[in-house]
């Protein structure tokens, strides 16, 4: 068996869903690709299959293949991309919020402290000047917050972090953190002065992660810059 594929998860309806190396993907195949995939999104996935990253929880995994499930059978009844996403988005916060662990975290929402204090798994104080980063729960942020939460983000994008606070989804495998964080910095700081909408930052942004991808000897003096540069 060739990468990307690790092994076989389970078969739904006409679908096998494959546990596959997102960090491969993401180096040779498509940088975008974050925590799951599907032909739709990825011309590269073959139709009747669904993608996982390797290094999702496990009990986010059910959440994956439903949300892939519902927005696959809209797009084949002629439901645009868009619209399907944001359905699908809403069906797969509906699941969640079902769970009985995190209907105790919702309701922490009304005190934002409590939360984020509860979100916060462990301060990287190595990256950290004047902006601090933070490993979070992604499982949480995804269910209690917004559910396309993956791999890291900053308060210019959402509102719910901190606008001093970067934070990268545990479940980034540490092997990629640093350029997930690289991504998340330089974007901050192009959308922090006023200037830059977010699609032309995080298109900025991608070209210098892809860039470390292909050459991590620049990596960390790349990411030295940026934590140098963001206030």
């Amino acid at each position: 068996m060739k990468k990307p594929y690790i092994k076989k998860f389970s078969r739904v309806a006409n679908f096998t869903v494959w546990i596959v190396d997102g960090k491969y993907i993401r180096d040779h195949m498509d940088e975008e690709f974050t925590n799951y995939g599907q032909h739709y999104q990825f011309k590269f996935i073959p139709e009747n299959e669904l993608w996982i990253d390797k290094e999702g929880k496990q009990g986010e995994k059910r959440f994956y293949v439903d949300s892939m499930l519902f927005m696959n059978r809209l797009m084949a009844e002629g439901v645009s991309r868009t619209e399907a996403a944001r359905k699908a988005d809403m069906f797969e916060m509906g699941e969640r919020a079902k769970s009985k662990r995190l209907k105790e975290k919702i309701k922490l929402k009304k005190h934002p402290e409590k939360i984020i204090n509860s979100i916060h798994k462990k301060f990287l104080k190595e990256y950290s000047k004047d902006v601090k980063v933070w490993i979070v729960n992604g499982e949480e942020v995804r269910g209690v917050f917004f559910v396309d939460f993956t791999q890291g983000g900053h308060g210019y994008v959402y509102d719910f972090i901190p606008k001093d606070e970067v934070w990268i989804d545990d479940d980034i495998h540490h092997s990629e953190i640093k350029l997930i964080l690289l991504h998340e910095l330089h974007e901050r700081r192009l959308m922090s002065k006023g200037k830059v909408d977010y699609d032309t930052a995080h298109e900025r942004s991608s070209k210098i992660e892809y860039y470390c991808r292909k050459h991590p000897e620049k990596l960390d003096k790349k990411l030295k810059k940026e934590i140098e540069k963001n206030r």
